[in-house]
């Protein structure tokens, strides 16, 4: 396993990402079926961490795979599946004070509020249980759901009925039709030391922790055995609800409370973020005298109003964060510090450390980011760590940032052996020995890594490029894999050096002094079946051609973008052609006002194209395929469907970010500038050149107020 996911390649993020994947359906069906989990929470937790940090930089590699779509456990025990009618969301997890300040920051960016106007953020205990659904109607329970994937749980009213936390009659307080009331099952530590004290003496396994037995007792098919556990039920939240009592998070806890729910006398709100950190030290410093777990504290904007126009991401809302606790962590030593070279030519150094176990996990390898990471200063030359420069043999300081990724915090400083030198870091690759560059940017910043030059003549590069090329996101070749990719690339008879060479191969393995069939490992069989392989791949989406070919920035859904917009490959070799000619023209702009296509992706295409060695490679590859054309999409039907939109000037009812996702949410196209292909422009207050320019093209220009009437009439 490679403890850090930037000095992975995409296959290599792939394979581990797929060895997770089974790994969580596995401990899942431990716990779950047979209440025998092998591993703690603590590790379980990790686990899934590791996965979402290795998603996060390999999207691709981790679309199909259960892990990246699921928010929580679907057990297969029996009990009744129920369909949440709001999702239960997971949350997005903030580590470091400027997370915080980037969460407040995002919320107030979101909705176009000025710096400073006030945003009351309620905090509340993380809570360390089992996340539970518990539906009433007209003031009775009637259903008890557990999260399961977030869509999705299980039916456990009859166990939930034996929580005494949990009132099954609340029309004193209420007797709303519909009330989804959400909070967390779980078991104080005085009840598990005492149940792991009973089990002990009766000779029986003592559980792991209180949250893994919390979960376990209120899956048990015998509801008494759960009744037995004494669990409790603290309440934070609502699903569905007919009518709210109050429009602030902090009213409904309060309703909460009175309808005779527990709700956690630790929440506060804060209109400060500085307060909000300050509560976050205290209750840190406290967690451990608490009667339950906690692994944080919950941050969510008081204003139901503001909720809701912020709305989610896939998972999570965007109007709630999880600030974690500080990482454990430990003393080692630094044996050695190694380069590494990736795909798109990257030197990415990895330090190589005594082995040491932080948070259960035992950690040799941690990356060090790039040249000024070793030498402790920031490009502006400020110290990043108190310790200095990272040498081999420092006595360093490992910590396991989220409880996931290991990551050296600092060293230290007065046990450094005698005679450590300063580590210099290589201007040469050190696979190929080409000039390994810093670039520079159109800011005319230099770019923190340094990369090889050395291109497709690079063996890293190439075989990595090669390896993506044929994975499953990809070309998807059935039987050309890693080893195949490996075995040809070295060989002198039929090479694979570019991706061309794959579809040559049948060609020129039937000229061959040396065919594939008698070589060691191959027959007649395997012969055919990977050639036949190959020419049942020469069919390809326009969007996988594009994917394929290994450009940087340029992932799964931003192939997928720029396939549909062109439609065609000629369209889009055109139209790179162009961009890579001049990247400040036309081409360019309707590029790079594409919904996810940015200025960086805009240059890595450009770079991409203005070589010609990649554009002859691209040709001999097309020149061999039957690239098939982008499917349009069919858009929800609104007054703006299928219409580009273009925004300007200052919205006083939105953002700009909440003006783009509502558009698209009803099947519009937003660019970011005008052009004769704009079919309507929405102009705030100080609306400039665009609004001439729209004028001049004869769009159709409205104001905020006249869209959200426009929109409002289908």
């Amino acid at each position: 396993m490679h403890d850090e996911p930037s000095a992975m390649s995409p296959a290599q993020a792939k394979a581990e990402l797929v060895h997770i994947d089974g790994e969580i359906a596995r401990h899942n069906r431990l716990y779950h079926d047979y209440d025998a989990p092998e591993i703690d929470d603590a590790t379980f937790d990790a686990m899934r961490r590791r996965f979402a940090s290795i998603a996060e930089l390999f999207p691709d590699a981790a679309e199909g795979l259960k892990a990246s779509k699921s928010v929580g456990a679907r057990g297969t025990r029996g009990f009744e599946e129920v369909r949440h009618a709001r999702p239960m969301l997971s949350l997005a997890n903030a580590f470091t004070d400027e997370d915080v300040n980037g969460f407040v920051h995002g919320v107030r960016k979101f909705l176009a509020l000025a710096v400073d106007t006030p945003v009351r953020i309620v905090a509340e205990p993380k809570m360390d249980g089992l996340s539970m659904s518990i539906r009433y109607e007209s003031g009775l329970l009637v259903r008890a759901v557990t999260r399961g994937n977030g869509e999705v749980g299980e039916d456990v009213t009859a166990n939930v009925r034996g929580i005494d936390d949990v009132p099954q009659d609340i029309r004193a307080a209420t007797t709303l039709p519909v009330l989804e009331v959400r909070g967390e099952v779980y078991m104080t530590k005085a009840n598990f030391f005492a149940l792991n004290e009973a089990l002990t003496a009766s000779g029986k396994p003592v559980k792991a922790n209180p949250r893994n037995t919390a979960a376990g007792s209120l899956r048990q098919r015998d509801p008494s055995v759960t009744a037995n556990r004494k669990l409790n039920f603290m309440a934070y939240g609502w699903g569905e609800v007919s009518e709210f009592p109050s429009r602030t998070q902090t009213g409904m806890l309060e309703f909460l409370a009175k309808a005779g729910f527990k709700t956690n006398p630790l929440t506060v709100a804060f209109d400060d973020v500085a307060l909000i950190l300050e509560n976050h030290r205290g209750i840190s410093a406290i967690r451990a005298t608490l009667p339950y777990d906690i692994d944080g504290v919950v941050y969510k904007v008081d204003s139901l109003e503001l909720q809701d126009r912020l709305g989610a991401l896939s998972n999570t809302p965007r109007w709630a964060v999880a600030h974690k606790f500080d990482a454990e962590e430990a003393l080692t030593v630094l044996r050695d510090i190694e380069v590494q070279v990736g795909r798109t030519g990257a030197l990415s150094p990895v330090a190589r450390l005594e082995p040491v176990t932080v948070g259960g996990v035992v950690v040799s390898n941690v990356t060090l980011h790039n040249e000024e990471y070793i030498a402790g200063v920031d490009p502006d030359g400020i110290p990043i760590r108190a310790g200095g420069d990272l040498r081999v043999g420092d006595t360093v300081i490992v910590c396991r940032a989220g409880d996931v990724i290991p990551k050296i915090k600092d060293l230290v400083l007065d046990r450094r052996p005698a005679g450590a030198k300063p580590f210099v870091f290589p201007g040469k690759c050190p696979v190929c020995g080409s000039d390994a560059v810093r670039e520079t940017n159109k800011s005319g910043k230099v770019d923190s890594v340094r990369r090889c030059s050395g291109g497709i003549t690079c063996s890293a590069q190439g075989i990595e490029k090669l390896k993506y090329f044929v994975s499953r996101d990809a070309f998807d070749i059935d039987g050309f894999g890693e080893k195949q990719i490996e075995y040809f690339f070295s060989d002198v008879e039929l090479p694979v050096r570019e991706p061309a060479d794959i579809f040559t191969l049948r060609a020129r393995n039937d000229g061959s002094g040396r065919p594939i069939r008698t070589r060691e490992g191959f027959g007649a069989a395997s012969e055919a079946k990977l050639l036949d392989a190959i020419d049942e791949s020469r069919d390809i989406k326009l969007d996988r051609f594009i994917v394929a070919l290994g450009i940087r920035h340029v992932g799964q859904s931003t192939s997928k973008t720029l396939a549909r917009h062109y439609g065609s490959l000629t369209s889009f070799l055109h139209a790179v052609s162009e961009v890579a000619t001049d990247t400040k023209g036309t081409a360019a702009g309707e590029m790079s006002a594409l919904p996810d296509i940015g200025e960086a992706v805009v240059g890595s295409l450009a770079g991409f194209f203005s070589n010609l060695r990649n554009v002859d490679a691209v040709a001999r590859l097309a020149a061999e395929l039957r690239v098939g054309d982008a499917e349009r999409p069919t858009a929800t039907q609104s007054p703006v469907t299928g219409l580009t939109v273009v925004f300007t000037g200052s919205l006083a009812r939105m953002g700009r970010d909440e003006a783009k996702a509502m558009a698209e949410s009803l099947g519009a196209k937003v660019s970011g500038s005008i052009s004769a292909k704009t079919d309507l422009l929405v102009a705030g207050p100080g609306a400039g050149s665009k609004l001439n320019k729209a004028k001049d093209l004869g769009i159709e220009t409205i104001t905020e107020d006249e869209w959200f009437e426009r929109v409002s009439a289908g």
